[in-house]
């Protein structure tokens, strides 16, 4: 019995000589870290409240190296790939400069109405034909229902540039057309030869063309005719 008292007053004696030892060993707890994006972990020791893990497991676990100079030790992690640029292949880059289908087609039709709408207006003035607001309406009411469907199709950088120059466009046509509506609205009659120097007219022909040489193409070229 002695010797049991003994022998406990001995590690009562060494407990309280190492009292850190004493309180890590009741405190200690092992965790695991996981880091978001990394396959794999590493294991945490949890002393007084501190959490501890090893920097080559730290290393391995997040793809970074370790470098030494002096007593410091350097963790160097890879960059993000999300803070990368991500290249772009020239496949990619070549379908974005190219028209999309669905937005060739509505340009087309649009295109195809204004032609349709301006060679109405010059047949009314070669024949002497009156020109009211209602017999273009329905040119008007097609054109920019037409207009409506190609920005809704845009998808490419070239369809967003070119569905600006077919804007213009239509924007030139009305303008054409109102013009003519209220010449004949207060009795001016215009000559058929004055197309010709017509301004709104000769920039609807420029552009008219340079929209065709694109379809053409199937590439976007500004050549400044629809500006």
């Amino acid at each position: 019995m002695r010797r049991k008292l003994l022998s406990a007053g001995l590690i009562l004696v060494w407990l309280l000589a190492n009292p850190r030892l004493a309180l890590s060993q009741t405190v200690r707890e092992n965790r695991t870290l996981i880091v978001s994006g990394q396959p794999g972990q590493a294991p945490v020791i949890q002393i007084n409240g501190r959490s501890y893990v090893d920097v080559e497991a730290l290393t391995r676990l997040t793809s970074g190296s370790l470098s030494f100079k002096g007593n410091q030790i350097t963790l160097t992690l890879p960059t993000s790939a999300a803070n990368t640029p991500t290249a772009t292949s020239p496949a990619s880059e070549t379908a974005n400069s190219a028209f999309s289908k669905d937005f060739l087609k509505a340009g087309i039709e649009t295109m195809a109405v204004i032609r349709e709408w301006r060679s109405a207006l010059v047949s009314a003035i070669q024949n002497g034909y009156p020109v009211t607001d209602d017999s273009v309406a329905d040119y008007r009411a097609q054109a920019a229902k037409n207009l409506r469907l190609a920005y809704v199709a845009v998808s490419t950088d070239s369809d967003r540039n070119a569905y600006q120059l077919l804007s213009n466009e239509l924007d030139k046509m009305q303008k054409f057309s109102n013009n003519i509506v209220a010449a004949h609205q207060d009795l001016q009659s215009i000559s058929p030869d004055a197309l010709k120097n017509d301004t709104l007219n000769q920039q609807i022909l420029s552009c008219a063309r340079s929209l065709v040489s694109m379809v053409a193409s199937r590439q976007f070229q500004d050549d400044g005719s629809c500006h």
